[in-house]
C-alpha cells in the first residue's frame, strides 16, 4: 500500500484522499438517514418538533468543510485565496451583526470589510509572511480607533472598538492562516500543502466530535453559564483522540510521528479553547447561535458556528509549524 501511494503524484494523492473522505461522508450520511427515521417511528419528541439532531448537524458541518478545502484546492491556490476571503467576509458580517453599531463605525466598517480584509489575503497571495502575521495585531489595531475617533462619536468608544478588532481578529486574521498553509514551501513536499491543510482540519474536528460525545455522559461542565459541554474530562478525550489521529496521519505531513501528534495537540488546544471564547461572545450576544433566526443579515446563518475552532487553531498551528521547521 506503501508503495501504491508513493508511486502517485502529489495531485493524484490529494485526489485519492478527497475521494475516501466523500465516500466516509456519504456512508455516515446514509447512517444518519437511518437513525432519523428510526426517531421518526418511534415519534421521537425533538424530531416532531422540528429540532435539527446534534449528530446530523455535525454531518452537515463535515461536508460544508470537505466541500470548502475540495473547492479551494481543486481551483488552485488563487482561486482557494478568494474562497477563504469570502469566508472571512461573511463570518466577519455576521459578527459584526451582532454587535450594533453608530454611524461614528462606517468610517471603521468599511476599512475593516474593504481595505484590511482584501490586503490581509494580498500578504499572504504574495507570501509576505512576516508581514502578514502583524499586519493586523500591530497596524490595523492601532489603525481602526484613529479612524474611530474622526467618526466623533465618543459613546462607549472603547467598547465599540474593541468589538471591532475582535471581529477582524478572529473572522480575517485567523481564517486567513488556513489557505497560508497552502503557499508554505517544504523541502521534499512540494505540492503536498493540502494534506497539511487536511490534517490541520482532521484533528480538530475530531477533537471537537469526540468532546461533544463524552460531555454528554459528564455532568460537570467547568463554566455552566457559558456552556454545559465544555468539560475537563470531554478536553482531555478529545485532545487524546485528535492527538492520536495525528500521530497516525504523520505520513501526510513533513513531521515524524511523534512531531505530528504535538503539532495535533497545539491545534486541538487552541481550536477546543477558541470555541469555549466564541460561546462565551455568543451568551453575551444573548444568541445560541451565530446568525440567529430573525437576526442574521449575512445569508450565510451559523457560518462561524463552523469555522470558530479553526479560526483559532490555524494561526496557531502555522506559526508552530514555521518555527519548527524554520521556514
Amino acid at each position: 500500500m506503501n508503495s501504491f501511494l508513493r508511486s502517485l503524484t502529489p495531485n493524484q494523492q490529494v485526489s485519492l484522499m478527497f475521494v475516501l473522505l466523500f465516500g466516509l461522508l456519504l456512508l455516515a450520511s446514509g447512517v444518519s438517514v437511518l437513525l432519523s427515521l428510526r426517531e421518526r417511528r418511534r415519534g421521537d419528541a425533538e424530531a416532531s418538533a422540528g429540532h435539527t439532531p446534534d449528530h446530523q448537524r455535525l454531518l452537515r458541518n463535515a461536508w460544508i468543510m470537505t466541500m470548502l478545502f475540495w473547492v479551494a484546492w481543486a481551483a488552485g491556490e488563487g482561486f482557494g485565496l478568494v474562497l477563504f476571503g469570502f469566508v472571512s467576509f461573511f463570518t466577519l458580517r455576521e459578527f459584526i451583526s451582532l454587535s450594533p453599531t453608530r454611524r461614528g463605525d462606517h468610517r471603521s466598517l468599511v476599512l475593516a470589510f474593504f481595505v484590511v480584509l482584501p490586503l490581509q489575503y494580498a500578504l499572504v497571495w504574495q507570501r509576505e509572511f512576516n508581514l502578514f502575521t502583524v499586519f493586523i495585531p500591530v497596524y490595523v489595531f492601532l489603525a481602526i480607533p484613529v479612524v474611530s475617533a474622526l467618526g466623533n462619536d465618543p459613546h462607549r468608544f472603547l467598547e465599540r472598538n474593541a468589538k471591532l478588532q475582535w471581529g477582524i481578529m478572529v473572522c480575517v486574521y485567523g481564517m486567513s492562516h488556513v489557505p497560508a498553509l497552502l503557499l508554505l514551501k517544504f523541502p521534499r513536499f512540494e505540492g503536498s500543502t493540502a494534506f497539511l491543510v487536511l490534517f490541520l482540519v482532521l484533528v480538530v474536528q475530531t477533537c471537537m466530535l469526540v468532546q461533544h460525545l463524552i460531555s454528554r455522559r459528564v455532568e460537570r461542565p467547568v463554566a455552566p453559564a457559558i456552556s454545559a459541554s465544555f468539560q475537563w474530562r470531554s478536553l482531555l478525550v478529545g485532545l487524546l483522540a485528535g492527538g492520536l489521529l495525528g500521530g497516525l496521519l504523520a505520513g501526510l505531513t513533513p513531521f515524524k510521528p511523534a512531531r505530528a501528534l504535538a503539532m495535533a495537540l497545539i491545534a486541538c488546544l487552541a481550536g477546543s479553547f477558541g470555541h469555549l471564547v466564541m460561546k462565551a461572545i455568543k451568551r453575551d450576544r444573548g444568541v445560541t447561535h451565530w446568525g440567529a433566526a430573525g437576526r442574521s443579515v449575512t445569508g450565510a446563518s451559523g457560518l462561524l458556528d463552523r469555522v470558530d475552532a479553526l479560526c483559532f487553531a490555524a494561526p496557531v498551528f502555522f506559526h508552530s509549524v514555521r518555527w519548527t521547521l524554520n521556514l
